[in-house]
């Protein structure tokens, strides 16, 4: 997809505090299978309404209403906090639950099935509306991604949440970690998977309350939550404001799970909605503004989904010239790095990346451009990631009046320490409308395989500006949950910039969806046939990493058709069933 320009926050690096965290959290674990057994500790969770009274608006021409009713999961004691993971994409997803004996973090199996991927718990609560003559007009279940910090609940909780601000969407998410931060609040709705409901005008009573299975899961009380729900329907022509900011008035609540959308040209990612991404907050650098990509300064009210889900996806795609081009938050200028690295390259013997490449998905067949008819372009969406245990850093110097930066991998000791860097190829600026700013090459390629897995076509795509678009697995060591959340500045740059910095965080990975020629595969000439897709990182080598083996993903396909209607058939990826 084609790139808006965009400018970002710098990630931070590794420091000591996270690595030792990542080994006490480790030797907890281990700690606790081998003490006498005591009792667990789980936290004290409780279905709580922010108010008893709501009144929603229906607009006449855009009739429905959001019913997020204010109702939210609390934690107390400790925090709720459950790891989702797969082995391998043959076998299934399971959740643990983190869980305290004398203190000691212990993880505890829960039933098989409780969940199927990685969006949520299914069905976690049912949401029932009977109007004024008690006749039931909804009933219906929500499902519940517990990362969406909406809110602390009292004073002396912990001034952020550490837990995410996101379920993952991606198909092929290997691990995730969901938690309610003890003192704070989720709201129980399902945000932007959640569709309007029809309610004429009038009053109602609505009830929420969790469902039974997680109740005893996790012994939460069974005391449903009860609103009086007021409808009001209007029209756009009655109001002053503008339709889309009528269209606000959709009651929604705050950084909960989003629908995949395009991250600033990326493909699929978190996108906050345009009221989240409205809303300020301060901090000593300035005003920044809270997205559900990082803790809160400050226990704020639940923020609503203002607008509706396709908005959301449009906000997302379109940029501005204050760097609001993904959707989330306007980022500091980037400090240019005027100078290049001092002292002679060298690669020391540190933690380093490990880039690994996910199998194609979103997978289809266009026309790539309408002005180059009975063409045929198979367009995919890919992911490279960081397995870890270091971040991907990777700088660019520009030499004055070059059109070219030299690029410089980066390499940090266990206290954030930089101890080294090396030459790692190149950046070069991008001109073309939708994309405006600094590529690093040589990051990834694409090719389409015959069935022999040898080179049928190349996608002319190779060139990235790196960013954190997708979750892949948050439970690997060192994995940043917060990847947004930082004081330093990462920028795809301007054309005058004299240096840029990108970087991919540990857990995290780069999805771009190859929906232009150039990008994807020209098959016009390609005959029917099976084929394999090749999403491979680092293809030239020039990256240091952990590991060089696992940088080939393949997606099987079988093309058909005939030529300006070819069509495409994705089989399934071991258990994962999205083409």
């Amino acid at each position: 997809m084609t790139r808006p320009r965009t400018t970002r926050l710098r990630r931070p690096l590794l420091a000591g505090t996270t690595i030792v965290a990542a080994l006490a959290v480790t030797a907890g674990l281990v700690a606790a299978a081998s003490e006498p057994a005591k009792a667990a500790t789980k936290p004290r969770l409780s279905l709580i309404a922010a108010t008893t009274s709501l009144t929603l608006t229906s607009w006449k021409e855009d009739p429905g209403v959001h019913v997020d009713l204010g109702t939210y999961l609390t934690a107390e004691g400790t925090p709720l906090e459950l790891k989702v993971t797969r082995k391998s994409y043959k076998d299934p997803v399971t959740i643990t639950q983190t869980v305290y004996e004398g203190g000691t973090a212990k993880a505890k199996k829960l039933p098989g099935g409780t969940v199927k991927d990685f969006s949520g718990l299914p069905g976690f609560v049912r949401i029932t509306v009977t109007d004024k003559a008690g006749k039931k007009v909804l009933s219906r279940a929500e499902d519940f991604c517990p990362n969406n910090a909406s809110g602390r609940v009292r004073p002396d909780a912990p001034a952020t949440s550490k837990y995410p601000e996101s379920c993952p969407t991606n198909p092929f998410t290997l691990g995730s970690v969901w938690g309610v931060e003890k003192g704070w609040a989720a709201n129980t709705y399902g945000g932007s998977y959640s569709e309007p409901v029809q309610l004429g005008a009038g009053t109602y009573t609505a009830k929420v309350e969790v469902a039974k299975k997680y109740r005893d899961l996790f012994g939460i009380a069974d005391k449903p939550a009860t609103v009086k729900l007021t409808v009001e329907e209007r029209s756009f022509e009655d109001e002053p404001m503008s339709r889309s900011a009528a269209a606000g008035e959709h009651a929604g609540h705050g950084a909960a799970h989003d629908a995949p959308t395009a991250h600033a040209g990326h493909g699929p990612g978190h996108a906050p909605t345009p009221a989240q991404a409205a809303a300020p907050v301060t901090s000593g650098a300035g005003p920044t503004y809270n997205v559900g990509h990082g803790p809160l300064t400050a226990a704020p009210p639940a923020l609503p989904w203002a607008l509706k889900k396709e908005q959301a996806v449009r906000s997302t795609r379109v940029g501005d010239a204050s760097g609001q081009t993904d959707g989330s938050r306007r980022a500091p200028a980037l400090r240019p790095l005027s100078k290049r690295p001092a002292g002679k390259p060298s690669v020391p013997d540190v933690p380093k990346p490990d880039l690994r490449s996910l199998p194609a998905y979103g997978i289809v067949v266009s026309d790539g451009e309408q002005d180059v008819p009975g063409k045929d372009y198979l367009a995919f969406s890919a992911n490279v990631w960081n397995a870890g245990p270091a971040q991907l850093v990777v700088d660019g110097f520009r030499s004055p009046g070059k059109a070219k930066m030299d690029a410089y991998q980066y390499f940090y000791d266990a206290e954030g320490k930089q101890v080294g860097y090396t030459p790692t190829g190149t950046m070069e600026w991008d001109p073309r409308p939708g994309h405006m700013h600094w590529h690093f090459t040589d990051f990834a390629s694409y090719r389409l395989l015959k069935a022999d897995k040898k080179e049928a076509v190349r996608s002319g795509k190779e060139a990235f500006c790196l960013a954190n678009t997708d979750a892949i697995d948050y439970t690997v060591k060192n994995a940043n949950w917060h990847p947004y959340n930082t004081d330093l500045a990462t920028a795809c740059g301007e054309e005058n910039s004299i240096s840029v910095r990108e970087v991919l965080d540990v857990g995290s990975g780069d999805t771009y969806s190859q929906d232009l020629p150039g990008q994807s595969f020209d098959i016009t000439g390609v005959p029917n046939g099976t084929y394999y897709i090749q999403v491979l990182a680092n293809p030239e080598k020039r990256l240091k990493e952990t590991d060089l083996d696992n940088n080939s993903a393949l997606r099987k396909i079988v093309l058909g058709g005939k030529p300006g209607k070819r069509t495409v058939t994705v089989p399934p990826h071991d258990l994962v069933n999205a083409g």
